[in-house]
């Protein structure tokens, strides 16, 4: 087996929380070692979302020019439409910040900046194509990684290993973590079809006849999530491609029609919705980030922020004790009881909204307005609290002194 060369911080994952939290060390002056297992980001129908909290951080780091000179598209509005009726539920133009509006960029362009922020640090390494499967242990601690690369097997040891992997994470049985479940009544079926000129330009989410399809505005083509019933897919498949593509023009309501574009069933990605949290996101010498420590619903399209929250904060409270060379335990649960709040509620919220609107509204031809929507659509001025509570996040996190652009 293969030693990679030892480094002060492992970080298995280089989805959004592992390499924020990465590049921040890297600023800070912390040897830092980012292990992702594809041998790149490109990988489709991820968030894209990229909301103002973010932003606000990139702003912070002195980042955001750059991050805004990325081709992307904004909406500063939520808005659903019910048989042609829209309500707009939340308004981003209200928050008092520069980017007041969600950025809607490819997860790969995201992902490919922090990387290309990091590699600027000599400190900084990102290794693609290693996969991170097992944990080294020495007395009750954990003190690296196995796992497998181009080249063969490998390890690493560190003085902190982060499992941001995932919500599949096999750190996360191979540290013999106990997860919680909430359930989720609802799965996903992500697809693209193209976008003209003369399309709107807003992303909305339409409903129609029993079916709810948010449209997202990714330039040349819009990014779709088909929300339907848990395990509904099969049937759906069952019934066949061109029963599928008329439920899909039908719902998209686009002219010309574009449902014809999909002419495989490769080409609609199913997100089995899951919705979980890990009792305790740490062990001595381990800690749990992003998905792979509490598995977000795609209500509101917060995943994404709700990780990079969970990196700056490991960030600030880690960093003295990551120069020290010894994280303890209290590091670790202090990282935890940051964050626990925000994201307990933040899960609860979208577990009573998958539950008691969105479920619900799946099947019923009737299209009618959830009484919420109808008043944030009927008071403009209530829309600002589900922004700030979408854009923003239950409580902002900001880089401490050490990570901010001198």
């Amino acid at each position: 087996m293969d030693k990679l060369q030892n480094t002060t911080c492992c970080i298995a994952g280089g989805g959004p929380a592992g390499m924020m939290l990465g590049y921040l060390l890297a600023r800070a002056g912390i040897a830092v070692t980012v292990l992702e297992k594809h041998a790149d980001f490109l990988r489709d129908f991820r968030g894209d979302t990229i909301h103002p909290s973010t932003m606000e951080v990139l702003r912070q780091l002195g980042d955001l020019p750059a991050f805004l000179a990325l081709p992307h598209t904004k909406f500063d509005k939520m808005s659903f439409s019910f048989d042609g009726r829209v309500a707009t539920v939340a308004d981003f133009s209200t928050l008092k910040v520069q980017t007041n509006y969600v950025a809607m960029m490819p997860q790969w362009d995201f992902l490919d900046f922090l990387a290309d922020r990091g590699r600027s640090f000599p400190n900084f390494q990102l290794r693609m194509q290693a996969e991170v499967t097992g944990l080294l242990t020495e007395g009750g601690r954990v003190i690296g990684v196995t796992g497998q690369g181009a080249e063969g097997p490998f390890e690493m040891r560190a003085a902190l290993i982060v499992a941001a992997d995932g919500r599949s994470s096999p750190l996360r049985e191979a540290a013999g973590m106990r997860v919680r479940d909430f359930g989720a009544p609802i799965d996903v079926l992500w697809f693209r079809v193209s976008r003209r000129d003369s399309d709107s330009l807003n992303s909305l989410g339409r409903f129609v006849a029993g079916n709810l399809i948010a449209m997202l505005n990714r330039g040349s083509y819009w990014q779709c999530a088909h929300v339907v019933a848990k395990g509904g897919s099969d049937a759906i498949r069952a019934a066949g491609l061109d029963a599928y593509r008329r439920v899909l023009d039908r719902t998209l309501d686009l002219t010309p029609p574009r449902a014809g574009e999909i002419t495989d069933w490769d080409q609609v990605k199913l997100l089995s919705v899951t919705v979980n949290r890990l009792d305790q996101w740490w062990r001595e010498g381990l800690l749990f980030i992003g998905d792979a420590a509490h598995a977000m619903s795609p209500m509101g399209g917060i995943g994404i922020n709700v990780a990079i929250q969970d990196a700056v904060v490991a960030a600030n409270l880690l960093v003295a004790s990551l120069r020290r060379g010894e994280v303890s335990g209290a590091d670790l649960a202090a990282v935890q009881k940051r964050r626990l709040w925000p994201v307990r509620v933040t899960q609860r919220m979208q577990v009573l909204a998958q539950n008691r609107v969105i479920s619900p509204m799946l099947g019923d031809t009737a299209a009618k307005i959830p009484l919420p929507f109808r008043i944030l659509s009927a008071v403009p001025w209530l829309r600002r609290f589900p922004a700030r509570f979408i854009g923003m996040g239950l409580r902002r996190e900001v880089p401490g002194p050490e990570f901010l652009a001198k």
